[in-house]
């Protein structure tokens, strides 16, 4: 079988190795003339993005980069990438990365058009009608890793730089008019990036799957997903030339995304605040924290799990899907204590309390209360 397609769930997407070299005319597609590439600082120097400089600007568009974005993006970067595209005068984002680029490149071309502060597209009710949709540059999304998912999402995590605290923005147009997945850029990935991505890819799927609320749908897409994941990311990890598994967790990192319109839980409301502050991978936290939180949620989702352990060919319900998920992170090397990522105990409670009023926390199976979250850090750390 080929590994190359071209889909439009949910929005356009160009799959297949080697497809970068079609960025420049994707951009031309939806009307950009001079981009914007946005993209991490440790991304910049690589060859990769200076390949996909170098095809815009023989396209004709140009060789503009703002590579000013934390691994955790907050709204210093923001506010600088959309000073540098207002002041280089361009007309469209080219977010390129994993999901520090993608948030903020997204969020960058969704900010040139508006008036009011960031703060105020918060994934609450329909805050998100507050935008002016005019002014929102189109965005075409390039992926080089294979866990957030972002390319193909309807929002970006930033984070607070005063309150350390990330908040989820939201707005339709957020959605890339194009979405460029070439498993050929995720092959220099090293193997703990390829771990934590791949487990963030996991964890989407996982908790979407798991959610209490009503999306068949999305149920569908997340088993799967667990399944490409289960598959392929061993093979991705021992291999990093494997492009047939690249492929495939290019794949399963799309279809969290998309999934988890389905809503999360207490794995990402835990990881966040963690990620805020001590600014850890978003997903090798969630790896560390996922077996408390299944435990947490046992009572909820045993039979659940139990289907999707019978559909994933793993023995045993419940228990022998959370014995699938101690080995997987042993096989990945991810630390079983989140104390292994510097993280200490002096600020349980403060995480707590961003834990339970993270959006996340209401698609948690069992509701997440202070003290539940204060345990299940004791637990994790």
């Amino acid at each position: 079988m080929t590994i190359t397609a071209n889909w439009s769930y949910p929005t356009a997407v160009k799959f297949g190795a080697g497809r970068i070299k079609e960025l420049a005319d994707h951009c031309k597609a939806v009307g950009m003339k001079k981009p914007l590439l946005v993209t991490d600082r440790g991304l910049a120097p690589m060859a990769i993005t200076q390949n996909a400089l170098d095809i815009l600007e023989a396209g004709g568009l140009g060789r503009a980069i703002f590579a000013d974005v934390d691994p955790n993006p907050n709204d210093k970067n923001l506010e600088a990438g959309v000073r540098a595209f207002r002041e280089g005068g361009h007309d469209g984002v080219v977010a390129l990365g994993g999901g520090s680029g993608l948030d903020l490149g997204k969020c960058v071309a969704f900010m040139v058009g508006q008036t009011r502060p960031v703060w105020d597209f918060e994934d609450i009710g329909d805050w998100w009608t507050r935008a002016s949709v005019e002014g929102i540059a189109p965005i075409v999304a390039v992926p080089t890793t294979a866990g957030t998912g972002s390319e193909v999402g309807r929002a970006s995590v930033i984070t607070n730089s005063a309150s350390h605290v990330k908040k989820v923005i939201f707005h339709p147009k957020f959605l890339p008019a194009v979405t460029i997945c070439d498993p050929e850029l995720t092959v220099g990935m090293p193997k703990v990036i390829t771990a934590g991505t791949g487990m963030d890819a996991f964890a989407h799927c996982l908790e979407a799957y798991s959610s209490p609320f009503y999306h068949p749908m999305s149920a569908g897409i997340a088993l799967e997903g667990m399944r490409l994941v289960k598959e392929y990311l061993p093979r991705a990890y021992k291999d990093g030339a494997d492009i047939e598994a690249r492929a495939h967790m290019m794949s399963a990192a799309a279809m969290g995304a998309v999934a988890f319109q389905k809503g999360l839980g207490a794995i990402h409301s835990l990881s966040h605040p963690v990620g805020a502050i001590y600014n850890t991978h978003h997903g090798m936290t969630n790896a560390v924290v996922m077996p408390p939180v299944l435990r947490f949620n046992r009572a909820a989702i045993e039979d659940k799990i139990g289907r999707a352990a019978a559909y994933l060919g793993i023995a045993g319900g419940f228990d022998g899907f959370y014995d699938y998920v101690l080995r997987l992170r042993e096989e990945l090397g991810v630390p079983d204590k989140l104390s292994a990522l510097g993280v200490g105990t002096d600020r349980i409670d403060e995480m707590a309390e961003m834990a339970i009023v993270d959006p996340t926390a209401g698609g948690n199976p069992i509701e997440l209360t202070l003290e539940a979250a204060k345990k299940l850090f004791a637990e994790c750390i």
